[in-house]
């Protein structure tokens, strides 16, 4: 896929269609980690929040309920 930098008021840069935002997983407004490499790679990366603890709790919940009877199988 080929892009280009275009002049967007004071400043540079490259627009994502949304089919590129969706395969990506993006939305306006996401955090991304940009990372220069030799030779001038530019890598984009989104930051992605880790699991919360509630989040983490239920999903414990979740898979415990889930394979009870192997969880007691393997104890």
């Amino acid at each position: 896929m080929t892009k280009y930098i275009t002049k967007i008021g004071n400043s540079q840069g490259l627009i994502f269609d949304a089919a590129l935002m969706d395969l990506a997983r993006l939305r306006v407004g996401d955090p991304m980690s940009v990372t220069l490499h030799e030779g001038g790679a530019i890598v984009l990366t989104p930051i992605r929040p880790a699991i919360g603890p509630e989040a983490a709790s239920l999903a414990a919940k979740r898979l415990i309920g889930k394979n009870a009877e192997l969880f007691r199988r393997l104890s």
